[in-house]
């Protein structure tokens, strides 16, 4: 606020600044003609609590390494060679992995963290899939619902005819084997399973199974939930 003061002197006004209030803070201290005072501070502490995590069930299972696939640890990554194929993955710091003297392989946790335990059951099922990939394969299957749907092979390309006013062309990745049987049945082959998956899911994004007729690219084994059609009204 504004205070007018006089002067005995020469009788001239001067304006002179007050505060209105009493600003009281620890971090200020006397500034700009601000008289500022400290307060006690009431501190509130936290009880940290460590919480454990479980270990996971599908990680803390061990990994068999038949005597055809041969295992290269260097570190955090792991090389997997067979005779379908080669694979590598790199882990994350959160998981270690290990071998026994017997060739089975141990995916361990390396911290006692939320991650950590998220990463332990998860890179299991990974390296479990690399080495049954490298050794045995995995396979993925499709088919082909609704008339004039088909498919055929045209060297390393998939032709598929799914109602457009073009054939849709795919090529296939190295690593990867398509068989196509009676036209509308299409088999998906190779070693590593991630890239097999991707595969078989760009196929059935072409053309999903609609919910009326069950038209379209479905999975072999997939179920789907059929709705009934619009009914006119009975008069």
């Amino acid at each position: 606020m504004l205070i007018e003061v006089s002067t005995e002197r020469s009788r001239d006004f001067e304006l002179r600044w007050e505060p209105s209030c009493n600003l009281q803070s620890v971090f200020l201290g006397k500034r700009n003609g601000f008289s500022v005072s400290s307060v006690p501070v009431i501190r509130i502490g936290f009880l940290k609590k460590t919480v454990e995590c479980k270990e996971s069930r599908i990680g803390k299972q061990p990994i068999p390494v038949p005597a055809n696939v041969t295992v290269t640890l260097e570190g955090q990554g792991l090389k997997v060679k067979g005779p379908l194929g080669e694979l590598s993955r790199t882990y994350p710091r959160e998981v270690k992995i290990e071998r026994d003297e017997s060739g089975i392989i141990k995916v361990r946790k390396a911290a006692e963290t939320r991650r950590a335990n998220q990463m332990h059951g998860l890179f299991r099922t990974l390296t479990d899939n690399m080495v049954v990939g490298v050794s045995k394969g995995f396979e993925k299957r499709l088919q082909l619902v609704g008339v004039g749907y088909r498919a055929m092979l045209e060297g390393k390309v998939l032709v598929l005819s799914l109602g457009f006013s073009h054939p849709v062309r795919m090529e296939i990745p190295d690593g990867i084997q398509v068989k196509v049987e009676e036209n509308t049945r299409i088999v998906v082959s190779g070693y590593d399973k991630c890239e097999i998956g991707q595969f078989a899911a760009s196929v059935r994004k072409w053309r999903p199974p609609e919910p009326y007729k069950g038209k379209g690219v479905k999975y072999a084994d997939e179920v789907i939930r059929r709705k009934e059609g619009k009914a006119g009204k009975k008069k």
